[in-house]
């Protein structure tokens, strides 16, 4: 039985011939090959590693998790789905919610450990009805409506707790990042995120240096004069240990809130393998229910020892269309580095050391993709807005979740933000399709640049 652990040479084993594609069965040398695994750890190295730190855990966690999930991803799917997975950015604002309710890392970890659950048994509901129960329960514009808000629902976040810190740094950090993505080309621009943290750390070194020590509110809220950059931790970090473990616990209020990220977790992988499929020349719409079973038990396993949870990274499928290189040796080559990462306490000293105008920069830019991924689900399903059947709930559900809307049920319990959004979005969308003309229902030409159907019988 093949689990994705032997591969055949490709060629020599040298680098490929111009066109050639190195398949999830193949590799090139081992030397070559771990060359390639340590590229994808610097490709999702970025998002990554700022996402726990956003979300307040250790990041030598994340990235010992990190690996141990793609490892547990690879052996799932048999080999078969070349993919990293890294820390998902889907739950930074969950985190954020949960955290200014007074909630502590081991409620964060609680929550997303519900959402690994849900996640999986997905995956399993995948398997067994197909993927059409995906499209049913939910269609482009939810999910497209859900990846919007929740990426949305950060921007207070980068307004109120990072750009304040040190907004010329963040302004600076935002308009080099920015170039890169753009101007950049290849590899470079897949790792733009992570030469922005670069930047951001050489020009706070800088700032230090010529301006002194800012006077500004730090990471732990207070205003006082402090260094932009402090390394301090650095140096009485260890080079070998553990990174700090811890157990989840649960809290209703906060699993709620965190409950609605399934639906981007589940639209992420499915648009994963759905490109990796293209990529390779393979149908892999059979592997999808075991990707997104994989992705959460990967999950469930990290979030129980107090990590984050783990999603397929888009940055690493960017590496495998620049190289042609689709050998799951490589990936396995990266999961081994990401562990040999995560023994190092004083590489995580480091991250942990990302100053706050820094972190404001990048998630200007970031957060900001997070919500427009899902105008993007939007337009390469050829949803039509001008449908109201489509557009009263997605509008509904885009302000509630972006706006933070409350809705209290009791004393003890309110729904708001994502939670609330979301449940509009999916509840609206559905009772809405069953109230509606049969005119509205039918699916709009994809190009159609006149007047719709439904206009011209109103």
């Amino acid at each position: 039985m093949n689990l994705g652990v032997r591969w055949k040479l490709h060629g020599d084993g040298g680098t490929p011939a111009p066109g050639a594609v190195v398949r999830p069965d193949e590799r090139l040398s081992w030397p070559r090959t771990a060359g390639l695994g340590a590229q994808h750890v610097v490709a999702m190295f970025g998002a990554s590693f700022v996402a726990p730190v956003l979300m307040g855990l250790d990041p030598n966690l994340a990235i010992m998790m990190s690996g141990v999930a793609t490892m547990i991803f690879l052996l799932a799917t048999r080999g078969q789905v070349p993919s990293y997975l890294g820390c998902s950015l889907s739950f930074v604002g969950v985190a954020a919610v949960i955290r200014a309710q007074g909630g502590s890392s081991a409620t964060v970890t609680g929550a997303v450990f519900a959402v690994a659950i849900a996640l999986f048994l997905a995956g399993l509901a995948v398997r067994t009805f197909g993927a059409r129960i995906i499209h049913a329960a939910m269609p482009p514009i939810v999910t497209g409506a859900v990846v919007m808000l929740i990426g949305f629902n950060l921007a207070p976040v980068t307004a109120s707790t990072y750009w304040p810190q040190d907004q010329w740094t963040a302004l600076l950090v935002m308009l080099f990042t920015g170039l890169a993505v753009v101007c950049l080309r290849g590899f470079l621009s897949r790792i733009a995120i992570f030469l922005g943290l670069l930047f951001g750390y050489g020009i706070s070194w800088l700032f230090d240096r010529v301006f002194g020590r800012i006077h500004s509110a730090g990471a732990d809220g207070k205003v006082a004069d402090h260094w932009r950059l402090d390394l301090s931790a650095v140096g009485k970090a260890d080079w070998v240990g553990l990174p700090s473990f811890h157990a989840p616990s649960f809290e209703w209020s906060a699993i709620l809130v965190a409950l609605p990220v399934v639906i981007a977790l589940i639209a992420e992988n499915a648009g994963h393998v759905k490109a990796v499929g293209e990529m390779i020349e393979r149908d892999l719409d059979g592997k999808l229910g075991t990707a997104i079973s994989a992705d959460g038990a990967a999950s469930m396993l990290s979030t129980a020892l107090g990590g984050p949870p783990n999603t397929t990274y888009s940055e690493n499928i960017g590496v495998m269309a620049a190289t042609r290189v689709y050998s799951t040796a490589a990936y396995w080559a990266a999961a081994c580095f990401a562990l040999l990462f995560g023994l190092c306490p004083k590489f995580g000293a480091i991250v942990a050391a990302i100053p706050g105008g820094v972190l404001g920069g990048i998630t200007v830019i970031l957060y900001g993709m997070i919500g427009l991924l899902g105008a993007q689900i939007w337009i390469n399903a050829g949803v039509d807005l001008r449908n109201p059947l489509n557009l009263v709930p997605a509008a509904a559900g885009i302000i509630i979740g972006v706006g933070n809307v409350s809705l209290k049920i009791s004393e003890n319990f309110e729904l708001s933000g994502i939670a609330l959004g979301t449940l509009v979005v999916i509840t609206g969308y559905h009772a809405l399709r069953l109230l509606a003309p049969p005119h509205l229902k039918d699916q709009e030409p994809l190009l159609d640049e006149g007047t719709s159907r439904y206009d011209a019988e109103r």
